[in-house]
């Protein structure tokens, strides 16, 4: 099973369940990624982040049942080392810093914490809180940081209970064609070492 279709199978085995407890979003994680990747495509991102978009919080799904039973919060983590066996760092460092954009936007934007879902300030807590300004600087300075910024803003308007997207279908194609670019790169930079 390649990358692609083992990211497809878990969102079709548990994209359709909804988080437990505090984390609990009106929308199931499946409907949460169609929306922010609707949104990045809306806002005409290129094909890296519209991927980015998708696959956010695809650590949420990965491993799941130990994640829940240890407690833990590392979901932009955990998917990093599947995605990176078929995507490069325009993917998977958004997906990496999305969490680390939350706490830099608390920051450095005074209107920005009010517009929080209720799961999403309490992760704020468990994950740091607000940045200091010497963070806010450092996170600043990061490649990919201001794509992480944005995908962050896409994530807090994608839990819309009924909004319309397309399937995850309408995504896979994207995803296969990023991963044989990536593939192709890679091929090409080995044979030149």
């Amino acid at each position: 099973m390649d990358v692609i279709d083992r990211i497809e199978a878990l969102f079709d085995c548990r994209g359709h369940l909804h988080l437990e407890g505090r984390r609990r979003e009106e929308v199931t994680p499946l409907q949460h990624a169609l929306q922010c990747a609707q949104r990045a495509e809306w806002a005409h991102a290129d094909d890296t982040l519209i991927a980015a978009a998708l696959l956010h919080d695809l650590g949420h799904l990965v491993d799941a049942e130990r994640r829940l039973a240890r407690g833990d919060d590392l979901h932009e983590m955990r998917a990093l080392p599947l995605l990176a066996e078929a995507f490069g760092p325009a993917v998977t460092e958004p997906v990496r810093l999305h969490v680390q954009a939350k706490r830099y936007l608390v920051s450095a934007d005074l209107h920005y914490l009010g517009g929080l879902s209720p799961a999403s300030v309490n992760s704020l807590h468990q994950q740091g809180g607000p940045m200091s300004r010497d963070e806010v600087l450092l996170f600043e300075q990061r490649p990919f940081a201001q794509d992480a910024v944005q995908l962050r803003r896409w994530d807090d308007l994608a839990k819309q209970p009924r909004r319309h997207t397309p399937a995850l279908s309408h995504y896979l194609p994207l995803l296969r064609d990023l991963a044989r670019r990536r593939a192709r790169w890679h091929q090409r930079w080995l044979a030149a070492a």
